[in-house]
């Protein structure tokens, strides 16, 4: 019996300890307000966390307007929308990732490249009046984390002096923890990951080149890429977060995961092995914290489906891998 006793106790010790992982839903804004409808689907998922996104536009990569908070945008993007969404996820014990970001009709983000000193000032005075806005949002709804950009590499390699400074600033206003999401492919140039809570990666890493990959097969591919991420952990003694990972039900969904533009042929049963492969490659890692699942909408009932190719896993057989694996580790 005091055996027994023993090793129950150091069982619930063992489990007490281990912290929770984030198994997070990447939350799309809609032209109405979140309410339990929205929210039940994800709780079936035994999703933990969802990422609120409210978007600024930009209209070139050269450009240093951000327009952001409008009118014009669904009520989901805007700061009443991203109030009452908290609110009502908190409610249903969902911690929430605030994660504004820039979004150029034509462009890519990591591209960012002002011509002239004037026009980086001009810029960075923008995206501080837009990321602070959404500290102050963040703090004063109790937000656990927020992320303070996404896929900004050109801007954030050239400027690194200001990006240390808009930190100081965010952390003066906002007490949660704070991530940067960088691309897959240039997580390892960040110079200030070393003074924020978590190395944040938009994970759309090019695995197996086949139309449907095994399992293992994608597994064996990850080693590649995973020994750099556990690397750059061990060294900044920080853990590492997919601030955004998932795949399109498409053959080839493995090669260039970040292509949405690419032939779609759907192929359901790739992105099940896909999404399988990662979580038995990083879920259970100490140095790893967990992710968010791209995407996922709010009329769960008309989204996704046996005939979609995108990324949402709702309606899909790879919902069953989030919900079994999101299980296991909440």
């Amino acid at each position: 019996m005091k055996y027994l006793f023993y090793l129950a106790f150091f069982l619930f010790s063992f489990c007490s300890s281990q912290e929770s992982k984030i198994n997070g839903i990447s939350f799309v804004a809609s032209n109405s307000l979140t309410s339990e409808k929205e929210i039940e689907p994800i709780l079936h998922s035994n999703a933990n966390w969802v990422t609120l996104m409210p978007f600024a536009f930009m209209k070139t990569i050269n450009d240093t307007a951000l327009f952001y908070n409008s009118n014009r945008q669904w009520i989901g993007e805007r700061k009443e929308g991203i109030e009452h969404a908290a609110n009502q996820f908190k409610k249903n014990k969902i911690s929430v990732m605030l994660k504004p970001q820039i979004w150029i009709p034509n462009g890519f983000t990591g591209h960012i490249k002002m011509n002239s000193e004037q026009e980086w000032i001009s810029l960075e005075k923008n995206y501080e009046k837009f990321i602070l806005l959404y500290a102050q949002i963040a703090e004063e709804q109790q937000i656990e984390l927020l992320c303070i950009g996404t896929e900004l590499n050109t801007f954030v390699i050239n400027r690194p002096e200001y990006w240390q400074q808009l930190i100081i600033k965010i952390k003066a206003l906002y007490k949660g923890k704070l991530t940067y999401a960088e691309n897959w492919d240039t997580f390892e140039t960040v110079s200030f990951f070393k003074n924020i809570d978590y190395i944040g990666i938009d994970a759309y890493f090019p695995l197996s080149k086949e139309k449907t990959p095994s399992i293992s097969e994608i597994e064996q591919q990850w080693m590649q890429h995973k020994n750099k991420i556990e690397n750059l952990a061990k060294e900044l003694n920080k853990k590492v977060l997919f601030t955004e990972f998932g795949y399109q039900s498409i053959d080839y969904t493995t090669k260039e995961p970040w292509d949405f533009n690419q032939k779609k042929t759907l192929n359901l049963k790739a992105q099940s092995n896909a999404l399988q492969a990662l979580f038995n490659t990083f879920w259970k890692e100490d140095w790893f914290a967990g992710g968010f699942l791209w995407k996922w909408f709010d009329d769960y009932e008309n989204v996704g489906g046996l005939e979609d190719t995108d990324y949402t896993v709702q309606n899909k057989p790879a919902f069953q891998i989030i919900q079994n694996e999101y299980k296991k580790m909440r």
